[in-house]
């Protein structure tokens, strides 16, 4: 994948809202069609048989409702989940009592890997419309790696993936000035959409502008003076959360040279 994540209450509500649906081998297979992304994908170069035996641990797919939890922070991990389709952010609460969006995923993409290390979640993960994952119980995932080298591979690029994401995420909050940060949203945005078979230059962002400033590390009026600005100098084309890139190598100069 390219590289480059609101509090709601009553734990209660986003249980009623979980909807378990059993699935079988076909299902996955077009789970995975549909991703447009099997290369990344850990069930990509599975044979058959590795293929089969990878959907007895995959056995349920969970719908989440806008606005809802997939998992909260301080949860117990027990599995990762393989989006299927919708988008997600995650966000960590900080000692200020403030939410900080650390990422947004969306299909094709796995969450939950930040439970990994100390066995429970480092931060929430919520959906920012109508969504589906695949459920992957982390202990049955890791046997069956040992067995298939293939998937043990695979899994270690998804990792390795994540590393150079959240690299990239202290390069761009730590050395970039406000219009570069949007710049690399834009097109990180942009890349991602055409690697799942979408437009690369016009594209609906599920997130608000204050959760892409608390992810860029912005405020919200700094988010929007920024757009503008790009709208002003015929860089993009905005109406409300719709977004058309009319220059995509405009974008890509003020994040190479650092200058607009």
């Amino acid at each position: 994948m390219d590289q480059t994540a609101d509090a709601w209450p009553c734990e209660s509500l986003c249980v009623a809202q979980k909807t378990v649906v059993p699935i079988n081998i076909n299902s996955l297979r077009t789970a995975c069609s549909q991703c447009n992304l099997r290369e990344l994908c850990l069930t990509y170069g599975l044979n058959e048989q590795d293929l089969e035996k990878l959907e007895s641990l995959v056995g349920s797919r969970r719908r989440i409702r806008r606005g809802t939890h997939l998992y909260r922070a301080g949860e117990n991990f027990e599995a990762l989940y393989a989006i299927r389709s919708g988008f997600f952010k995650t966000d960590v609460l900080l000692e200020d009592g403030r939410d900080q969006v650390t990422g947004f995923q969306m299909a094709g993409e796995i969450l939950g890997m930040d439970g990994i290390s100390c066995e429970s979640h480092t931060c929430n993960a919520i959906a920012l419309e109508d969504s589906e994952v695949c459920v992957i119980p982390y202990s049955l995932l890791e046997s069956l790696s040992r067995e298939i080298e293939t998937l043990q591979h695979n899994f270690h690029k998804v990792m390795s993936r994540e590393i150079v994401r959240d690299h990239g995420i202290m390069m761009l909050l730590g050395s970039m000035r406000a219009e570069e940060r949007l710049s690399a949203f834009l097109l990180n945005m942009s890349q991602r959409f055409q690697a799942r078979g979408y437009s690369e230059a016009e594209f609906h962002l599920r997130m608000t502008r204050e959760e892409i400033g608390s992810y860029l590390g912005l405020k919200l009026e700094t988010v929007s003076r920024a757009f503008s600005r790009f709208q002003e100098e015929g860089l993009i084309a905005v109406q409300q959360k719709h977004i058309r890139i009319l220059d995509i190598a405009g974008l890509k100069r003020i994040l190479n040279h650092q200058a607009i």
